[in-house]
């Protein structure tokens, strides 16, 4: 199964676009606090439209409580200061993917924690980066194309 990580994510409908994406996945999606928004804000709701049951949603008050919640065996960051490129991501049983805050991504603090597991999606120079919705779904579908898209249609 694949895990979609947000770690303090801002934009409502970046994060209901997301939760679209892994209700059509199959993804789970954990959302680490502190939230831009509320759970039950209508941009939110809005972009996932009808998808939100269909979401196995987590909501973890810190990345600490998160860790000691889920359990990640294997933890991979994105992020522009990753080393390497989406597609070397590799695909495991319980592959947890993890995305930073739309306005500044994640913290080198976590970076650091695991570190080597940075991983970026290839843009242009010069670029800073691209929407987070986008960024969620190109990596989940790469890891799933690789692993053989268990279970889609």
């Amino acid at each position: 199964m694949i895990h979609v990580v947000l770690f303090e994510p801002e934009i409502p409908p970046n994060a209901g676009n997301i939760a679209r994406t892994c209700a059509a996945t199959g993804a789970a999606l954990h959302l680490i606090e502190p939230l831009g928004f509320s759970l039950d804000d209508r941009h939110l709701r809005r972009a996932g439209l009808d998808y939100w049951p269909e979401v196995d949603l987590s909501v973890h008050p810190t990345f600490d409580t998160f860790r000691d919640t889920a359990r990640p065996t294997r933890l991979c960051a994105l992020s522009t200061r990753g080393n390497r490129f989406h597609t070397e991501i590799p695909v495991e049983r319980d592959t947890f993917l993890l995305f930073g805050p739309e306005t500044r991504g994640l913290p080198e603090a976590i970076l650091e924690q695991v570190n080597p597991h940075v991983y970026r999606i290839p843009m242009r120079e010069r670029q800073r980066s691209i929407n987070l919705s986008n960024a969620v779904a190109v990596v989940v579908y790469s890891v799933l194309t690789r692993g053989g898209l268990d279970g889609l249609v």
